[in-house]
């Protein structure tokens, strides 16, 4: 094993962000299951964690296993779960009791239900509004989250990427909705999927395991690799998605490693 790649036996876990690395819209990419089985063989952890705030873990994993790729739902982390999660532990901590206007699709609001919060369709009864990934998204959709934030509601984003990988190419992304809001309402959200540390952090918590234990695989160096790198963890940008090896290796920091896809990077981890 090269010293490029001489801290990859000590890998307790890894993540992975899925538009990008393990398919693109209803595509899969190479090596996505050979990877997942050969993690499983050699005892490591590993989870799948996504922005894509649009599903439920049920839901990607059948769009997983349409592509005969096979994971549990309970691998599958999404920045809708993650938000749900991150703020039930704020409102445990003293945030107030309240309603929640959501700006999303089934995985947000399932995932908000799931941790008991009710949902409100009146912009001004919401304590909270917390805007995700809305693909049937309507100028009304944007006045009456507008409105429920300027009204008061602490207004909180499942996650800042601007753009969104299609099989078409990219197309405008949660963060760029966030930002059409932040104009309309002069207020800044909590954000908090990848870059940010509460997504990664809950993940670890799942795993078990610490950041020093942990590889993020990616395809964005904004969000996957800057926000890994940040909190310790070793990280290694995939050629399969939005970023060039160029984009990746003109950073500071620069990812770890820089694969062209997964089947390179498990052939990388099973050298002697």
């Amino acid at each position: 094993m090269s010293t490029k790649t001489n801290w990859l036996p000590n890998i307790r876990a890894v993540l992975f962000d899925m538009d990008g690395v393990v398919y693109v819209g209803k595509r899969p990419l190479p090596g996505a299951q050979a990877m997942f089985d050969y993690l499983d063989a050699s005892g490591r952890s590993w989870l799948c964690i996504t922005n894509n705030a649009s599903m439920t873990p049920q839901q990607f994993a059948a769009k997983l296993a349409a592509m005969d790729i096979h994971v549990a739902p309970e691998r599958i982390l999404s920045s809708a779960e993650a938000t749900a999660h991150w703020l039930a532990e704020r409102v445990a901590d003293g945030w107030p009791q309240g309603k929640v206007f959501v700006m999303g699709m089934d995985g947000l609001r399932l995932a908000l239900q799931a941790k008991g919060f009710e949902l409100t369709s009146n912009p001004l009864a919401a304590t909270y509004a917390v805007a995700g990934a809305n693909f049937n998204l309507t100028f009304e959709d944007l006045v009456e989250t507008t409105i429920a934030i300027r009204n008061g509601a602490r207004y909180i984003g499942t996650n800042g990427d601007l753009t969104f990988p299609t099989e078409r190419g990219q197309i405008p992304g949660t963060g760029s909705v966030l930002a059409l809001l932040s104009a309309a309402s002069d207020v800044q959200p909590f954000v908090i999927g990848k870059p940010n540390p509460p997504m990664f952090e809950i993940a670890m918590r799942r795993l078990g395991v610490s950041a020093a234990e942990v590889m993020m695989v990616g395809d964005r160096y904004d969000t996957d690799i800057a926000g890994a790198i940040a909190l310790g963890m070793k990280s290694v940008g995939i050629l399969t998605g939005i970023d060039t090896r160029e984009h990746f290796a003109a950073q500071e920091p620069p990812p770890h490693l820089i694969a062209e896809d997964l089947p390179q990077l498990r052939e990388w981890m099973q050298e002697p």
